[in-house]
């Protein structure tokens, strides 16, 4: 069993990953809470409590929320004030969030609640905790957040199983939120003041949503290396453009690192193209595979930066802030998603670049009129009574068109709510999900170019001999391509190759693989 330690401070995308992935096996990974952050959480909620001693005016404590900011709530009615914002905010619609994008959700939550600024009492920290470590998740429809004032709509859904409403998951079987939790030993809250607020005010669902899409792109970035090296190989293509030399003068880290991954995985290989003055560099989408996927690479990363800072952020209004001198509640719009909003766009324009220039390759694979007859039309032997790889190019080309759709910035629009007090929002979950939606059709769109650049290798063994060498890394692709797929002979039912291909890709089984050769090469 693995423990990761939340502390406010200091969880990486990378923990975030490994808790997620655990959501089916919630205790060979579990969360515990720093102490010393716990402190921190209740001398806040002392402020809080202070606060309702003196019947102090404070947003969402005695008083209305959005545009009822000015509606008082008297004390006897606080408690009632943080249940109604859990049912009433429950209005989510659409597919349901995925189990282990509710696990990281809940721990995005409780890592903002421990920095100490949201006052709650550490009892609603205790029962989120628990709730992650044993596997009680949710029912959270995915769609009905502005992406300000927080994901109001499905952090609410969150929240109601806490309060013993809702529905949530118990080992794959959906339940009700008390019955969830009565089953799991745990005992559902009465919330207290500020409570109710506190759960559903912030940029969680964005955050945990943007966050995993982050880490997948990531793999995704060095996954299109390998398929356009494979592709390189295939067609017979030059790495003179991969040389260290062009990409020093032009000094962009995702650009020097996209080549020196190209020039690693094609170290050896004898499918390449010796120079050749009548043939002296290839098309665009070979020759400038490091400017675009290093572009890419960049993206990424800036995305990673933003949403680490963002997991380890006090998003709530209003924050309570304790010091030796004086303490203070103050509003202000923490909540809003703008900073994720953006780079989640940007994120998914990058991704998008990927899945285009990975399906111009592709193109090339199955078009024996541009790649000057190195392969057969449609990479298959009997042209005409069998259309080998023609469809697989049209549903990359489905895949790559889905996704300029999708990649429409989102956070260029906004919309009023709440009788105009909040008045712009950042539509930053549309963002994240379109990331989601995105990321899944550039996976296909890779498995794709795998599928056709093995097979296009396969082709070129027959002319060369079958002793001749690929790359160091994309001969460990190919070997693991083959031992799932095999060669197409003549035209099968294609489906469930392609859907084992995707599996390779989303698995990270491939990229271990190649890491795995290259790890190995370089002692």
């Amino acid at each position: 069993m693995r423990v990761i330690e939340l502390d406010g401070d200091s969880l990486t995308i990378d923990q975030l990953v490994v808790i997620a992935a655990a959501w089916d096996k919630p205790d060979t990974v579990t969360v515990a809470v720093a102490p010393a952050s716990l402190e921190r959480v209740q001398r806040s909620r002392g402020v809080v409590e202070d606060f309702l001693s003196r019947e102090a005016i404070i947003y969402g404590i005695t008083t209305g929320f959005g545009d009822f900011k000015d509606r008082l709530i008297p004390i006897d009615q606080v408690r009632q004030l943080q249940r109604n914002i859990l049912v009433s905010h429950a209005v989510g619609v659409g597919p349901l969030l995925e189990s282990s994008a509710v696990r990281a959700l809940m721990t995005i939550r409780v890592q903002t609640l421990l920095k100490g600024y949201s006052g709650v009492r550490p009892v609603v920290i205790d029962l989120l905790v628990g709730m992650i470590n044993r596997g009680v998740y949710p029912v959270i429809p995915i769609q009905g957040s502005l992406g300000a004032s927080g994901d109001l709509a499905p952090l609410a859904h969150m929240a109601l199983p806490m309060i013993g409403e809702g529905e949530a998951y118990l080992h794959g079987e959906r339940l009700s939120g008390g019955e969830a939790l009565r089953r799991a030993g745990l005992e559902p809250l009465e919330l207290a003041a500020k409570e109710g607020l506190a759960l559903t005010n912030g940029t969680t669902l964005m955050c945990a949503l943007g966050a995993l899409t982050a880490a997948r792109a990531d793999d995704l970035c060095h996954i299109a290396d390998i398929a356009a090296a494979m592709s390189l190989e295939a067609l017979r293509g030059t790495p003179a453009a991969f040389d260290a030399r062009i990409h020093a003068v032009r000094p962009h880290a995702g650009q020097g690192a996209s080549a020196a991954h190209l020039r690693a995985l094609l170290a050896g290989s004898q499918f390449l193209r010796e120079f050749d003055p009548l043939d002296v560099q290839d098309a665009y989408s070979l020759r400038c595979t490091p400017q675009v996927h290093g572009a890419a690479r960049t993206a990424v990363q800036h995305a990673r930066e933003v949403l680490e800072v963002e997991i380890n952020s006090a998003n709530d209004n209003p924050l309570i802030f304790v010091d030796d001198d004086e303490t203070a509640c103050l509003s202000g719009g923490n909540f809003h998603g703008e900073p994720l909003a953006l780079v989640l766009d940007y994120l998914k324009i990058a991704l998008a670049e990927i899945a285009n220039i990975s399906e111009r390759r592709l193109a090339r694979l199955v078009d024996e009129k541009v790649n000057k007859r190195v392969l057969p039309p449609f990479l298959t032997r009997h042209g005409g009574l069998n259309s080998g790889f023609m469809i697989v190019q049209y549903t990359s080309a489905a895949l790559v068109s889905e996704n300029k759709v999708l990649a429409h910035p989102a956070s260029v629009d906004s919309i009023p709510s709440s009788a105009n007090a909040e008045d712009h929002v950042s539509m930053g979950a549309t963002a994240a999900r379109h990331a989601v939606d995105i990321t899944a059709n550039v996976e296909m769109v890779l498995a794709l170019e795998l599928f056709a650049a093995a097979q296009g290798i396969d082709f070129r063994l027959e002319t060369l001999g079958h002793e001749a060498r690929l790359g160091r890394g994309t001969a460990a692709a190919y070997a693991l391509i083959r031992s799932h797929v095999p060669f197409i002979e003549e035209d099968t039912v294609m489906y469930p190759h392609t859907h084992i291909m995707r599996e390779l890709v989303a698995s990270g089984n491939l990229l271990r693989a190649v890491r795995a050769q290259l790890h190995e090469g370089s002692q």
